[in-house]
């Protein structure tokens, strides 16, 4: 495996551990960490005796979601926007869209913007008492991303999915697994290793083929109403990234 400057991945024969490692600034998913998962991803799904991917962040903190530093940049700059099919968002999107091995989150710490819309594409969250769930889009100015306008209100009904969408409240774990977002709720990060080490293993017990199949059939990708309505919320979410209302909202941010 290649190495990398915002992330580490590890493997042991069949499942392989990606973890988010900027822990000083809690995990950003910024174009940088993008560009280093959409390739790992890559390099992940060329193995056939990967079967397990096993995501999570350094240092008591999933992600805080993107950097809005970035943000700011990539308007007043060149930078690729999140709508241009390149853009290492996209990519990364893309590569989690089309993943081979299954999806499990150990989620210790926040979850925040497209760290919660990550989730959504998961196979299986764990996830600990500490730790919450928070899509701020709208309060940044913005709109929600990776199909998550799509998937919230299929996953727990679109009134709560508008509740969770409009207000951008944080969403204990304990209410997440309430909603169906989170499988199971443990005490803290050791026994959260633990219990996805545990399930992990027991899924490589399964049939590899039967439970492959399987998953692919819960899945239902390839979805093309996901692609869609991640590209049509890509769009928007240029849109409103370099709109004088967003900006406005995000330098302010910065400067406190």
């Amino acid at each position: 495996m290649a190495v990398y400057a915002s992330i580490l991945v590890s493997d042991a024969g069949p499942i392989a551990r990606v973890t988010l490692n900027r822990p000083d600034k809690r995990n950003p998913i910024g174009p940088a960490t993008c560009g280093e998962l959409s390739h790992a991803f890559a390099e992940l799904k060329a193995r056939p005796e990967v079967r397990v991917v096993v995501l999570t962040g350094a240092g008591g903190s999933f992600t805080a979601g993107n950097d809005l530093a970035d943000f700011v940049s990539s308007v007043e700059g060149a930078d690729a926007r999140p709508a241009d099919q390149d853009a290492p968002v996209t990519r990364f999107q893309r590569a989690v869209l089309r993943a081979r091995p299954l999806l499990v989150a150990a989620v210790d710490g926040p979850a925040v913007g497209i760290g919660a819309t990550l989730l959504l594409h998961c196979d299986l969250v764990y996830a600990t008492a500490r730790s919450y769930l928070q899509t701020p889009f709208v309060d940044l100015g913005l709109v929600p991303e990776f199909a998550s306008s799509l998937l919230l209100p299929q996953r727990v009904g679109p009134q709560r999915a508008a509740e969770l969408l409009l207000f951008g409240d944080r969403i204990p774990a304990q209410r997440a697994h309430e909603l169906g977002l989170v499988n199971a709720v443990l005490p803290d990060a050791d026994t959260l290793r633990e219990h996805v080490d545990t399930r992990v293993a027991a899924l490589l017990a399964k049939p590899a083929g039967a439970l492959a199949l399987t998953r692919n059939l819960l899945r239902g990708y390839p979805d093309e109403r996901i692609n869609e309505r991640s590209a049509l919320e890509s769009t928007h979410f240029t849109e409103r990234l370099a709109s004088p209302e967003a900006m406005a909202i995000m330098r302010s941010f910065l400067k406190r």
